[in-house]
């Protein structure tokens, strides 16, 4: 019962976060096309996270509570299995933590693409919003913002997943709006509307 109370928890730490650890696991393997793959679980996060403490407060409750004594002329001095341990039930407490606040410092894993701009000519820059569809955490806007500032030419990039949207400033003799668009729908989310500024 405790073990599968801890297999428990572990897995619904990861399902809470995998919408948010999708997008890193994507941009270290390349793929940044599957970004917004586990996106539709977002909704189902807080349930799942509460499910998570539930169930890790049910093992620890069972761990520590006291045993019964039990008349018995048999050797009880068998150490228990690792995997039944409260040294087992302790880093699975820490996976789940770590796992749970991960959109919080997801944006460690993102190189630092902001870039130094020079502008010749301020009529060449262009401000144009872009709403686009399967964000849902901070995570996912630092997967945006880093895609589009690969681009030469970008001047600033806020993305917003409260918002849908990301407000991109540019020159655009450097880059183009379907430049842009391209790198946004490169990460998994779509852009399903802009305008300028």
């Amino acid at each position: 019962m405790k073990n599968k109370l801890a297999f428990t928890s572990f897995l619904t730490a990861i399902t809470a976060s995998l919408c948010c650890i999708t997008p890193v696991l994507a941009l270290i393997a390349g793929t940044s096309g599957v970004a917004s793959t586990f996106s539709w679980i977002e909704p189902f996060r807080p349930y799942l996270i509460g499910l998570t403490i539930l169930v890790l407060l049910v093992a620890w409750y069972q761990k520590l509570k006291p045993q019964k004594e039990i008349d018995c002329e048999c050797e009880t001095d068998e150490k228990p299995k690792f995997i039944q341990s409260k040294i087992f039930l302790g880093i699975v407490t820490i996976f789940a933590i770590v796992m749970v606040t991960f959109p919080y410092y997801s944006s460690i894993f993102y190189t630092n693409s902001e870039k130094q701009i020079t502008v010749v000519d301020k009529s060449n820059i262009k401000t144009t919003e872009y709403k686009i569809s399967g964000m849902t955490c901070v995570s996912c806007e630092v997967h945006v913002n880093n895609e589009v500032n690969k681009l030469k030419g970008i001047i600033n990039s806020k993305t917003s997943y409260e918002n849908g949207n990301a407000i991109i400033e540019f020159d655009e003799t450097k880059t183009n709006e379907a430049e842009i668009e391209k790198a946004i729908n490169s990460t998994g989310y779509k852009v399903t509307d802009k305008k300028e500024n």
